[in-house]
């Protein structure tokens, strides 16, 4: 659909299907990525990345490597000094500032991929062969790769520390120790998620530019958190944060990994300043799957209390996450929402969770789409299909007891206590979805099938519900500046990842102004000049934050409006009105937008509650017990996420977000040898899914309860999508082979690991027959 060029627009464009505007930049090879950044002056960056996953650096010797021709730099820890170390941004734990990571490696390396030296030189290949040239002399020492051994082992990554373990997040609801004492039926189990990541389409990239007149440094490419990422580069460089500009670009994917502070975005811009020119920095795919950061990684021991009849009356458990070898920026996030979230959209009245958090030699964790709450509803809804069975419930009937009303709202979660958050659920009838997902699935028809053995394959259904957190504070800024043509230009602190915001902030602004979207003359977005201060996106916020700080702009620029028409016209503020594209006074006089010139106004909403979108999934999945394999025969996912802005680019955003939980369910691992080695540097070795593995893929956005907690009533919805699918396929894995006795527990479902759980499956009964 086109965007309408005649219509009247009072609040005509929220909820409207419109194309993507950045699809036509795209479409036509007009995007310009980092890599497309040019000057004539420009000098390349390369990164020497230690090969050794754990061990004392003893010497290093660049002297050959600067020697080489065409070479400006070469950079280690010795010719920064003071190394500084990458600062926490969300959950900062005090126990784990001991375990921040240096931005350059300073006697020791501690995973493979940390950076050790930087060269610059007149292009990459230069670059490249100097690399080659550099003498480093490691000691290695022991490397601990599995997060058991991490916890038991007398090898520690940090000595100082005396331990590997960078702290514990507990979050509580209720006594779940008194509940358990004396609940009639109890079950445990043991759930593990595997290592996997981001991986976007455009590897990370940098451009920074030192001025020296001016003592300031632009850096280019940045995108998610740039104003947290220049107050971080100020502090590290001894600037003031005036003196650094970052500046956004376009992006090919972002997914949460992309653009927390890494070591090159410090370690480019200090190049820069060293030799005096612009210096650019790409990674190749083998840097970026090594050192970007990774995710998921935990495992699980869980255990529920229930009635007899199927009410959950307590649940918890104690999960252990790998961080890698340091807690990056938001490294704990994952782990404060795995006990936060444990519990979903469900009524359990007790609740305890502890997530204790292990370094290892392997890359660093961060966030990755849905963080903790992926791998929460693989454990949680695995578990309950267990319950279910043991108590003979319907498997939806169980979930179905279990769901928060809508009378409960708003509904507490468990409280974190070391970092004390506390959150609840906004608004939602989680019935509805379940209803809705169930009938859209035909699951009345299809369970007929259920582990049904047909033409070699056994098929099997499942379903699982999940509520989704966004919005988070503490708040987001806008500006809308009125140009000389009278089009409408919107700035906004607010990043953009690859989810349309120019698209979707079009369309609240035209709606706010009333006015059509052509009048809208760009959106401005994630650079440090466009507002005095912006918080990015991350954790599905970018409507709620940044879409209602739009309105708010818009409120304001339109009280400055009547104003300014008031004096002019020489009548009351009260006796102006806005209609269509003019501004009306007494007596029908009116005047053009470009009377307003000039004209702006800027806008905040701010807010610590977040919303809770919520849905239900379900797959139908056939496996080929021969070899292992999963085909996914259809898949539906439901969601209600408050306020529709775009259903056109909410469902690219939910059907995209399915296909990585189906990737991470089924295909992708990051796996280390136990040496600490990297295995699956390429992909060759690392699966992702392609556009013909999953062709059946159905999405469906409601829209029926509004988040009573902002202006626009929307509610995140990035994340939706990839939140349960994990839980949902492994159970339609374990039902489609529930007749062969097969134990599921852990991800992914990888045909060898499939094939695997069935041979042991088939030993094991054989085993006990007489």
């Amino acid at each position: 659909m086109t965007v309408p060029t005649t219509r009247r627009a009072t609040n005509a464009f929220i909820g409207s299907p419109i194309e993507r505007l950045e699809d036509l930049r795209f479409l036509t090879g007009r995007g310009q990525f980092t890599d497309d950044l040019t000057d004539a002056k420009m000098l390349h960056a390369v990164i020497l990345r230690s090969s050794v996953a754990h061990g004392r650096i003893r010497s290093i010797n660049t002297a050959a490597a600067r020697a080489r021709p065409g070479v400006h730099a070469v950079i280690t820890a010795a010719d920064i000094g003071e190394v500084p170390t990458i600062p926490l941004r969300h959950d900062p734990l005090p126990s784990s500032k001991r375990y921040v990571q240096p931005i350059i490696a300073a006697g020791k390396v501690r995973f493979v991929g940390e950076p050790i030296a930087v060269v610059v030189a007149d292009s990459v290949a230069l670059a490249e062969d100097a690399l080659e040239a550099i003498a480093v002399d490691i000691e290695p020492l022991a490397a601990v790769v599995d997060r058991d051994a991490a916890r038991k082992t007398d090898v520690f990554l940090f000595e100082e520390t005396g331990s590997n373990i960078a702290g514990t997040i507990t979050a509580t609801r209720g006594d779940t120790d008194a509940a358990f004492k004396a609940a009639p039926y109890v079950r445990r189990e043991h759930f593990k998620v595997q290592r996997h990541g981001a991986v976007p389409m455009e590897p990370r990239g940098l451009v920074a530019d030192w001025d020296a007149t001016k003592q300031r440094v632009t850096v280019s490419g940045v995108c998610k958190v740039p104003f947290n990422n220049r107050r971080a580069l100020a502090q590290m460089m001894k600037l003031p944060e005036a003196s650094v500009r970052m500046l956004e670009y376009d992006v090919g994917g972002g997914f949460g990994a992309r653009g927390e502070f890494y070591p090159e975005d410090f370690l480019i811009p200090f190049a820069a300043r060293v030799v005096g020119r612009p210096v650019k920095w790409v990674e190749d795919r083998r840097e970026n799957l090594m050192s970007l950061s990774h995710a998921r990684d935990a495992a699980c021991d869980l255990e529920i209390a229930c009635s007899r009849d199927g009410t959950i009356l307590a649940l918890r458990g104690h999960a252990f996450t790998d961080l890698g070898a340091y807690m990056r920026t938001n490294g704990a996030t994952a782990s404060r929402n795995i006990s936060q979230i444990m519990s979903g959209p469900y009524r359990i009245p007790h609740v305890r969770m502890d997530v204790t958090m292990v370094v290892t030699n392997k890359t660093p964790s961060g966030t990755y789409r849905g963080p903790g709450r992926f791998e929460s509803d693989f454990c949680r809804e695995r578990l309950f299909d267990m319950v279910a069975a043991d108590l003979g419930v319907d498997r939806v009937e169980f979930r179905r007891r279990n769901l928060i009303a809508e009378a409960d709202m708003p509904y507490a979660l468990a409280k974190v206590h070391v970092l004390d958050i506390v959150s609840e659920c906004d608004s939602g009838d989680y019935q509805m979805t379940l209803d809705r997902c169930l009938a859209e699935f035909n699951w009345a028809e299809r369970s007929k099938l259920q582990g049904a053995l047909i033409d070699g394959r056994y098929h099997g259904i499942a379903i699982g519900c999940y509520l989704e957190g966004g919005g988070t504070g503490p708040r987001e800024n806008a500006r809308l500046l009125i140009e000389a043509d009278g089009k409408i230009s919107v700035f906004v602190g607010s990043s953009s990842v690859g989810q349309g915001v120019e698209t979707v902030f079009s369309q609240i602004a035209a709606d706010a102004l009333e006015l059509p979207m052509e009048r809208i003359n760009n959106v401005f977005h994630g650079s440090t000049d466009y507002v005095t201060e912006g918080f990015g996106s991350f954790s599905s916020r970018s409507i709620v934050m940044g879409g209602n700080a739009i309105v708010d702009a818009a409120n304001r620029l339109r009280a400055l409006m009547r104003e300014a028409a008031a004096q002019r016209l020489g009548c009351a503020t009260n006796e102006i009105s806005f209609d269509n594209e003019t501004v009306v006074g007494p007596n029908r006089a009116a005047l053009d937008l470009k009377a307003f010139a000039g004209l702006a106004a800027d806008g905040t909403h701010a807010s610590n509650k977040r919303t809770y979108s919520y849905g239900a999934h379900a797959a139908y999945v056939a496996v080929d017990p021969k070899t292992g394999r999963v085909d996914l025969i259809d898949y539906v996912a439901i969601e209600d996420v408050g306020r529709i802005v775009n259903p056109l680019t909410l469902h690219g955003q939910c059907v995209g977000a399915v296909v990585q939980g189906l990737g991470g369910a089924l295909l992708e691992h990051f796996i280390y040898d136990e040496n600490g080695q990297f295995l699956t540097g390429s992909f060759v070795d690392y699966l992702m899914p392609t556009a013909s593995d999953f062709p059946r893929i159905r999405a469906v956005a409601l829209e029926q309860k509004p988040s009573p907690l902002n202006p626009l009533g929307a509610k995140g919805a990035g994340e939706g999508g990839i939140i349960p699918v994990s839980g949902v396929v492994a159970n339609a894995v374990a039902a489609a082979l529930s007749s062969l006795g097969v134990k599921l527990h852990e991800l992914p479902l990888t045909p060898p690991r499939v094939w695997e759980m069935i041979q042991t499956a088939r030993q094991s009964t054989a085993g006990k027959r007489p």
